[in-house]
C-alpha cells in the first residue's frame, strides 16, 4: 500500500499543548494504524505518543505533516486533520 500523507494547519490558538494534544494523540492510537506527524521538516514522530506529540512545540498557525498507510488511511487522515485544524481553545 501506498503511504498517505496530508499537510495541516493548526487551529488552536495556544498551539497542540497538553489537552489538544492529548485528544489527537488519543484518535492516532484508535485508529488501528501507525499515524506519524512530523513538523515542518523536522523528524516524524509516533503521532499516538502523547508526549512525542508535545515535544515537537507546534503552535497555532505552524504547518505538520501526518503520515500513514492501510486500509482507512484517508479516512484516518481526515478525522486527525480535522482535529488539528480546530481551536480547542475557543470551547
Amino acid at each position: 500500500m501506498a503511504q498517505v500523507t496530508r499537510t495541516v494547519r493548526i487551529g488552536s490558538s495556544h498551539g497542540l499543548h497538553a489537552r489538544p494534544a492529548k485528544l489527537f494523540a488519543q484518535a492516532a492510537k484508535d485508529a488501528g494504524i501507525p499515524v506519524t506527524i512530523a513538523k515542518d521538516a523536522g523528524a516524524p514522530v509516533n503521532a499516538a505518543s502523547i508526549l512525542g506529540v508535545i515535544a515537537l512545540g507546534i503552535e497555532q498557525g505552524d504547518y505538520v505533516t501526518l503520515s500513514t498507510e492501510g486500509d482507512g488511511a484517508e479516512d484516518v487522515l481526515d478525522t486527525l486533520s480535522e482535529l488539528l485544524a480546530t481551536d480547542h481553545d475557543a470551547e
